[in-house]
């Protein structure tokens, strides 16, 4: 694995899919959650309950933009 194109992070889902594929499609914060999500526990050394909060934080911080622009009440 390449640290740059390849990172076994996003690359190592038991579907094959590669993160980007799908997070490209989304909004920043909402793609970043996913990619949290995606890779919670793969990634060499990762705290898979870090992973799940900092989607969650992601999350929140979406919610809170949609509030802040009057998408959200």
């Amino acid at each position: 694995f390449d640290r740059v194109y390849t990172p076994v992070g996003y690359n190592s889902h038991p579907s094959g899919v590669e993160c980007v594929e799908i997070t490209e499609h989304m909004t920043c914060m909402i793609g970043n959650a996913i990619k949290y999500l995606w890779r919670a526990g793969l990634k060499p050394g990762a705290d898979h309950d870090e992973d799940l909060r900092k989607a969650v934080w992601c999350i929140e911080r979406e919610r809170s933009r949609l509030k802040k622009i009057g998408l959200k009440k």
